[in-house]
């Protein structure tokens, strides 16, 4: 599943280019109510039990679309669309916006009450805390040993070329804000990044836009692994998808946080206000963490701890996204991963 069309796509430049795309939208109309426009990259199955608890509460519609992060991206920073709320799993792409001035400031209680680390600004806030793990096929795995870190990944794909050949799926970075966050946030934690992406490339490895469809593949046996897949949605497939296993590694875990924010172009900011509380508060609605199988923030212990690497908010996120490291990061990653 090689995005080869967009081999070109080396800078978010060029990303930002393309047409704004909406890959889904969905109404939750209330009679009389108020409008909330809502552009997310989170799926709309999984947001949903979010949307339903929230108007219980209070009567707004709401629309809900959902895009890639980097249409999301493009859809705010380059056409200027009217939504009220941005929520994406690309921090760094959220961050851009807010530091060149296209997202407003918001403060209340709920807001307060979040980690230091888990918001920027006064206008990016995390509500979710989602690691990057290992996806297997449990049928694969009945004879070969689970990999337990990042060089044990490496000498297992060496060891077993046939097995891995054409059958290990990650992220095409060069559209996928969440994989390229993930990708320069690895290649910060270990020296075992490129030597890891040279020998996938090696095997042939597929490229995706999104985790589902990494785990989707996993379960029907098409792929035998998938590389920093969001937990999140790994864990939600658990239940009713045995053919799936999850790895996180014990040299790192980077932990995304997934993060809103009120575009400058929103019309109703009133309810993007509430609708950020709402979401701050979700580590205090359990049936909402079940349902919808997103970890919410919940302190900021997990930043002390040896293997967990959370993803810090902040100017720190936008040194990836300058235009000439980032091509230069693109292009010896393509290299690497595509060795037609």
């Amino acid at each position: 599943m090689r995005h080869t069309c967009l081999a070109l796509l080396l800078s978010l430049w060029a990303v930002l280019a393309c047409a704004f795309e909406i890959e889904e939208s969905r109404s939750y109309p209330v009679p009389g109510g108020s409008e909330l426009r809502i552009l997310s990259t989170a799926d709309a199955d999984v947001f949903e039990p979010i949307i339903t608890a929230f108007q219980a509460i209070y009567p707004i519609a709401i629309t809900y679309d959902v895009a890639s992060s980097a249409q999301v991206m493009a859809g705010l920073y380059e056409e200027g669309a009217a939504y009220d709320l941005a929520i994406s799993s690309a921090m760094d792409l959220q961050t851009k916006l807010a530091n060149d001035g296209l997202a407003q400031r918001y403060a209340s209680d709920a807001t307060a009450a979040l980690p230091p680390w888990a918001k920027w600004g006064d206008q990016v806030f995390a509500f979710t805390q989602e690691p990057a793990v290992l996806v297997l096929n449990a049928q694969v795995f009945e004879t070969l040993a689970a990999p337990k870190n990042r060089e044990g990944l490496i000498t297992l794909l060496r060891a077993h070329p046939e097995v891995f050949d054409g059958r290990i799926g990650t992220y095409d970075i060069r559209v996928s804000g969440a994989g390229y966050l993930f990708a320069t946030q690895d290649s910060r934690n270990t020296e075992s990044f490129w030597r890891l992406t040279e020998i996938m490339g090696r095997l042939n490895t597929q490229l995706y836009c999104c985790s589902s469809e990494m785990i989707d593949a996993v379960a029907r046996g098409e792929l035998a692994l998938a590389y920093n897949v969001l937990g999140s949605y790994a864990r939600a497939r658990l239940t009713d998808t045995p053919e799936v296993r999850i790895v996180e590694m014990d040299d790192f875990v980077s932990v995304m946080l997934r993060t809103a924010l009120i575009p400058q172009t929103a019309q109703a900011p009133q309810a993007a206000g509430l609708m950020i509380d709402f979401l701050a508060g979700l580590r205090l609605r359990p049936d909402l963490v079940a349902a919808t199988g997103l970890p919410p923030v919940v302190s900021a212990s997990a930043a002390d701890e040896r293997v967990i690497r959370p993803i810090r908010l902040g100017p720190g996120l936008l040194v990836f996204l300058d235009r000439l490291r980032r091509d230069t990061f693109l292009r010896s990653w393509a290299s690497s991963i595509e060795q037609d």
